[in-house]
């Protein structure tokens, strides 16, 4: 299945940044955020819910109305040409209940940046809309509001502005867990909320696909259970052609999560790479959701078989 590549970005575009999960910690770090934005000529627009500090609840930015309303006024509103989640944190699905996507034009795809919780959001735009989206770092997160000469941030700014010249991602500290190399659509995020989709209306099948996972702060036996899961939901798996493994920063001694990795992932006879600087507190490197890629587990690399984003309306043609 191929999905539609949002145009790339230019200066003067505005974009939207609100919250769809929790509140932002920090609003000096939005500040900053918002700083970084404007210094490569992006006119961010920031949405209540990114100044919300837990209204209803203390973790969620706002009631899931208002978050699900700012979300489909982002998502299909014109005046926008991307949606950058501030942050993540808990109450994405919450979010997805309440969302209309009969309201969104899905013939009109806009870039979507965000990890972490964002991850449900992700797979539901491919889902509902068919869209390729980013899995990349949020506005109020670090990363990013540490300014445009933050690696993250230059990274993904180079993907969103010069798409053609991102054309690989390298992965030097990776390790093969198990050799080889295979074509498929980049799918996958956070492990936890993958698994969280599991029977909803927005999980999206991983089969001819190359999966990416990676967590945070979960404990051994948590994460043992998620990767159990998806070895268990029915079918999920099957077909898989490859699998890309990030950070698992905080969930338990690394030794122990290598062992698990390799025992819970190496026997599904397609290639497995890990140790990838994609995911939570490292130097993160932008992941595309939907995009035709060939994984080499031996080289450690990611080549991109189509070109990320479409060049913007006004280089076309």
């Amino acid at each position: 299945m191929t999905l539609l590549r949002p145009p790339a970005l230019k200066p003067g575009d505005t974009v939207a940044v609100l919250c769809a999960s929790s509140p932002v910690q920090s609003q000096q770090h939005l500040e900053q955020g918002l700083r970084a934005m404007k210094s490569v000529g992006l006119i961010p627009e920031v949405f209540g819910t990114a100044r919300d500090a837990g209204s209803v609840y203390e973790y969620l930015a706002g009631s899931d109305a208002e978050r699900a309303a700012a979300l489909t006024r982002a998502l299909s509103d014109p005046a926008y040409a991307g949606v950058f989640l501030a942050c993540g944190g808990y109450g994405m699905q919450r979010t997805l209940e309440l969302m209309d996507w009969s309201r969104i034009d899905a013939g009109e795809p806009k870039v979507v940046v965000g990890y972490s919780d964002v991850t449900a959001l992700l797979e539901a735009i491919a889902v509902k809309l068919g869209w390729v989206s980013l899995f990349g770092p949020m506005v109020a997160c670090s990363g990013f509001w540490q300014g445009p000469e933050e690696y993250d941030f230059k990274e993904l700014m180079k993907l969103l502005f010069r798409p053609s010249a991102v054309k690989q991602l390298t992965f030097p500290g990776s390790r093969a867990l198990v050799p080889g190399a295979a074509e498929g659509l980049t799918l996958g995020g956070t492990a936890t909320l993958i698994a969280a989709n599991f029977g909803t209306d927005t999980s999206y099948p991983v089969r001819d696909g190359i999966l990416f996972l990676e967590d945070v702060d979960e404990l051994p036996f948590r994460l043992d259970r998620v990767f159990t899961q998806f070895r268990r939901a029915t079918s999920y798996l099957e077909g898989v052609r490859g699998i890309i493994l990030g950070t698992f920063t905080e969930c338990g001694e690394p030794e122990h999560v290598d062992a698990l990795l390799a025992e819970r992932f190496g026997d599904l006879g397609v290639p497995v790479l890990a140790g990838v600087n994609i995911g939570h507190n490292c130097q993160m490197q932008t992941y595309p959701v939907g995009v035709r890629a060939r994984l080499d587990a031996d080289t450690g690399s990611l080549t991109f078989l189509d070109q990320v984003l479409a060049d913007p309306p006004d280089d076309q043609g």
